[in-house]
């Protein structure tokens, strides 16, 4: 048995004191592929260590997360633009739009997924796409978008069920997470009509524990949690779910 964690940010300075035994403790159980989305040109170092560790398990996205778009965008555009030209990646992500924050920078957020959609049509590679109280942009952009060229995943996905099939109208699969076990969530209500053929699983670790361990760090071994989950709302069992989620990761990153 074999699950994938299709997002989780391992590089992150929470992990700086224990990264090695918190990569050996999901090995342990069974997480044996992680795929690394990328934030901005600060982080790129970290990326490239964390990947020396477990190069065999460990593969890394590209990417300007829509949190560090500012008025220095084009700056990290540019590094995104030829960090990809000289390395293989296996996705252009976490890219999107969050509005969560601020929307003081919203047009350059727009600008910046749009632009790095064509990046990942360039080398073709699908796309994460990181969404925060922005469906309705994240939409928008991806139907100017449309075409055999453009897939991915809506990472973190947290809307009901007509946003998730307009998701996978776009040739995304939903990356699910430890919101899914979050009571009020909603997700836990229809997920199981979504065909497991749509879904992925992620933890973005450090972030968004599943329960019990909500409000704490989250960890790749995690996974394991959230698949249970997902096995207790298919009714079927947690080997099918992390057969048929793994068998979509590879689909999708190609690997």
């Amino acid at each position: 048995m074999i699950f994938t964690d299709t997002h989780a940010h391992l590089y992150s300075k929470e992990f700086d004191k224990d990264r090695d035994e918190v990569l050996q403790k999901a090995l342990e159980r069974d997480v044996k592929r992680f795929f690394i989305p990328a934030i901005d040109s600060s982080h790129t170092a970290a990326m490239y260590e964390l990947e020396q560790r477990d190069p065999d398990n460990i593969f890394l996205m590209m990417g300007l997360h829509p949190s560090s778009v500012d008025e220095h965008y084009e700056k990290e555009l540019q590094h995104v633009k030829e960090e990809l030209e000289r390395r293989k990646f296996y996705a252009v992500g976490e890219i999107g739009i969050d509005l969560y924050w601020e929307k003081k920078f919203l047009k350059q957020q727009q600008d910046a997924f749009e632009r790095q959609i064509q990046l990942a049509k360039e080398h073709s590679l699908p796309i994460v796409i990181h969404c925060r109280e922005a469906f309705d942009e994240i939409f928008e952009i991806l139907e100017t978008e449309k075409d055999e060229k453009l897939f991915g995943i809506f990472h973190c996905f947290t809307g009901d069920i007509q946003q998730a099939k307009r998701a996978i109208s776009f040739n995304m699969k939903l990356g699910i997470g430890g919101v899914v076990t979050f009571k009020n969530s909603g997700l836990d209500k229809f997920i199981a009509e979504i065909p497991l053929e749509n879904i992925v699983l992620e933890t973005d670790a450090p972030y968004l524990a599943p329960a019990p361990y909500r409000g704490k760090r989250n960890e790749s071994s995690y996974i394991r949690i959230i698949a249970e989950k997902l096995a207790s709302l298919y009714e079927v069992e947690p080997e099918e779910i992390a057969r048929v989620t793994t068998q979509n990761s590879r689909d999708i990153f190609g690997v």
